[in-house]
């Protein structure tokens, strides 16, 4: 609304400015009549040389004027003269009449006016001009261009680009409707982050799900081994009588029906753990250039995992991180060794030297390490312990599916980091945090 109230007074500004012209334009174009006491002295003065003796032409050189001698009524000159308004008195020096004397004001006036005219014509055109080139820049940027603009942002979010935001010019028409407009980009990237966030969860629930329904299936399936051996061994006996005999073979058949259907079961949620693992090896990690103190603060934030103790602070400096995958890893490291160990988890920071890159370049790392005092990783399953799906030998009494340090190693690899294990008095995990 204030945009077209300016643009409303901005044209009656204009527009009183081009009445000022018309007005000044009539008030210097008024037509003064003729002077016929000059003309009379004129007259006088081309008498007096004509007696002298001057020359016709010169007099009319002199005076601007036209001598006819002639005595006759009908004229073609003259006629010529009347047609054209001429100011025509009697020639009649020392009293003798010897013809007319002439003089063309008005087209004198005329060419004058006609001059004036162009130059208030070019003004006026100017002015128009200035007019529309000013209202078309305001059209062009009050309306073409946030248009543009717009449409531009909409084929960007249909490609999914949600991350640039839409310039926002508060001055023009579409100001109020274009920040609300980025307001709903806004929502939409914090909804479809959201969404990814969800479907995160889902597929790890999925592959969860999935490797933990595998265990009482090999159960089943060893169980199943057990009954068939004790049937067959028991249908060996020759002292039962043909019915018992008949009874063992069908109960034979049916933990053969029940193995095969656990193998299938195994088979699908195999099938199933690894299409959804193949999709968690994409997730997405947004790296950022982060301060070192937020990896402190989120080891200060795991009281439930019991008693963390951090020994030093953190080396103050900008690291490569993704703070939600960074927390994820913390998380993973720290409950395995509670879930496993518990005993006390001791943290300890530093940084190391320049580090050579499979690239031939350089680069410098904060050294995050997560130890507990518990007995530790068996030598056979420590260079297996990182791999999908891989669980040690002490694990057979607790929860999980073996996903833990891979995630944890495929999350630092993609923050421009690394991680080892190794034993150390129990079990340690070492971070490396990549510096900026």
């Amino acid at each position: 609304m204030k945009q077209i109230i300016r643009a409303f007074i901005l044209f009656v500004l204009y527009m009183g400015l081009v009445l000022y012209g018309f007005v000044y334009l009539n008030n210097h174009l008024n037509y003064k009549g003729r002077d016929v006491v000059f003309y009379n002295d004129l007259l006088r003065k081309a008498e007096a040389d004509y007696i002298d003796g001057v020359k016709k032409e010169t007099i009319e050189r002199n005076y601007d004027c036209r001598i006819v001698f002639s005595k006759e009524l009908v004229d073609e000159e003259l006629t010529e003269l009347y047609a054209n308004t001429a100011f025509v008195l009697d020639f009649a020096p020392n009293g003798e009449y010897l013809g007319k004397i002439a003089w063309t004001p008005e087209l004198e006036n005329f060419e004058s006016i006609k001059d004036k005219f162009f130059g208030a014509a070019i003004y006026m055109w100017t002015l128009i001009f200035i007019g529309v080139a000013l209202f078309a820049y305001y059209l062009y940027s009050s309306l073409i261009k946030p248009v543009n603009e717009l449409v531009g942002f909409s084929k960007k979010l249909a490609k999914g680009n949600l991350d640039e935001p839409l310039p926002i010019h508060k001055h023009n028409l579409f100001g109020t409707f274009v920040e609300a407009f980025d307001l709903m980009r806004e929502e939409l990237k914090a909804s479809k982050q959201r969404e990814m966030e969800a479907e995160i969860a889902r597929k790890e629930i999925i592959a969860q799900l999935s490797h933990d329904i595998k265990t009482p299936l090999a159960v089943i399936k060893a169980t199943c081994e057990v009954l068939d051996l004790k049937l067959k061994r028991r249908m060996g006996d020759f002292s039962i009588d043909s019915s018992e005999r008949e009874d063992l073979w069908d109960a034979v058949e049916k933990v053969e029906v029940v193995s095969k259907k656990a193998d299938t079961v195994s088979s699908i949620m195999s099938n199933v753990m690894h299409a959804t693992m193949d999709e968690l090896d994409h997730i997405e990690v947004n790296v950022k250039e982060e301060n070192s103190q937020v990896v402190e603060k989120l080891f200060e934030n795991l009281e439930d995992y019991g008693k963390v103790i951090i020994e030093n602070h953190i080396p103050s400096c900008l690291i490569y991180l993704d703070k939600l995958r960074m927390e994820q890893v913390i998380d993973n490291v720290v409950g395995n060794s509670y879930k496993y160990a518990g005993t006390d988890i001791k943290i300890s920071f530093s940084e190391t030297g320049p580090v050579s890159l499979e690239n031939g370049k350089k680069a410098r790392f904060v050294r995050v390490v997560i130890k507990d005092f518990g007995p530790g990783v068996s030598e056979d399953d420590l260079p297996l312990i990182c791999e999908k799906y891989y669980r040690g030998k002490n694990s057979s009494e607790q929860n999980g599916y073996g996903l833990g340090l891979y995630l944890v190693r495929l999350y630092m690899t993609k923050m421009l980091g690394g991680m080892e294990v190794y034993n150390d008095n129990g079990f340690s995990v070492e971070l490396l945090l990549r510096k900026v």
